[in-house]
């Protein structure tokens, strides 16, 4: 039985690297997938390198998406913004999708036991005290602490359900799997046997691991918000650098996670002040505890 860590990619060098070291000791491959377009359509440099960890480099295979969904709608005929607007995230998502799931181009010889975690970049889950052959459901979805701008900067009392994982031969495909939402239903529930997936046969990993959201430059934050699955609504949002290096220095964020995403001008608003905590050091992953130094940039050390 074998542990496959699989990832979609942007730009992360750096994150990737402290991805690669914690995982370890706990995963045989890490596949990554990355796009030379972006979420919201426009052509970008492939930018992922292995050759940067040599120590790992015999240990991931690297696809390059090189075409677009052939499902893309357009909008250069249609001049009413309402319907361009939901087209655009329309779009955003079926890239999203076609991305995630051209990840199975790589599972050739993956045996029906091996299991399969997919994450965004962003996601490292924790393998820490999980037994993969002990476990008897069929999906685990891993419950993850929220970090924001620097490694040790938390976004207290929200649980972060990124990380996903079952075996091959319960996978459906990656988009499926990424779409299990942390919901149990009972075993006579008769309308969840219509679901593709059936969420009555899921595990929740508590403690499961980081969400290690925008530990980026302030520009690097902005290009990845302007191309990304909601880069329109952030766009009306007139969020510019300047304010996001605020946010960094004054410890809080502009996204409200507790407000519905159909209410975007509220969920995504430069007035919203939504407040960052540092937490203690030696509730990060060890490596990072132990790497402090190596990665001191990417610390809050003000108290």
């Amino acid at each position: 039985m074998k542990v496959f860590d699989c990832i979609t990619y942007f730009n992360e060098p750096m994150l990737f690297e402290v991805r690669l070291n914690i995982l370890d000791k706990y995963v045989d491959e890490f596949i990554v997938a990355e796009a030379n377009f972006t979420h919201s359509g426009y052509r970008k440099k492939i930018n992922f390198n292995k050759d940067l960890y040599p120590k790992f480099k015999n240990r991931i295979k690297h696809l390059i998406i090189d075409n677009e969904p052939n499902n893309i709608v357009s909008t250069e005929k249609n001049e009413d913004e309402n319907f361009n607007k939901s087209i655009y995230r329309l779009n955003a998502a079926k890239r999203i999708e076609f991305q995630r799931n051209a990840l199975s181009k790589a599972f050739k010889g993956v045996n029906q036991d091996d299991w399969i975690i997919y994450s965004d970049s962003d996601e490292i889950p924790n393998l820490e005290n999980i037994n993969f052959n002990n476990i008897k459901k069929k999906f685990l979805l891993f419950r993850q602490d929220m970090f924001y701008y620097k490694f040790n900067l938390s976004l207290p009392k929200l649980n972060w359900y990124g990380s996903k994982a079952c075996r091959f031969k319960d996978l459906i495909n990656i988009s499926e799997l990424r779409n299990i939402k942390p919901k149990k239903y009972n075993w006579w529930r008769i309308d969840t046997f219509f679901k593709k997936n059936k969420f009555i046969n899921l595990k929740i990993i508590k403690n499961g691991g980081w969400h290690f959201t925008n530990i980026k430059t302030p520009n690097e934050i902005y290009v990845k918000h302007s191309n990304d699955e909601h880069h329109d609504e952030f766009n009306r949002t007139g969020i510019n650098r300047e304010n996001i290096k605020d946010m960094i220095k004054n410890r809080y964020i502009a996204y409200d996670h507790s407000i519905d995403k159909k209410n975007w001008e509220k969920k995504w608003n430069k007035n919203n002040k939504i407040k960052l905590s540092v937490i203690e050091n030696f509730k990060l992953p060890k490596y990072l505890f132990d790497n402090m130094t190596k990665y001191s940039n990417w610390f809050d050390f003000d108290k």
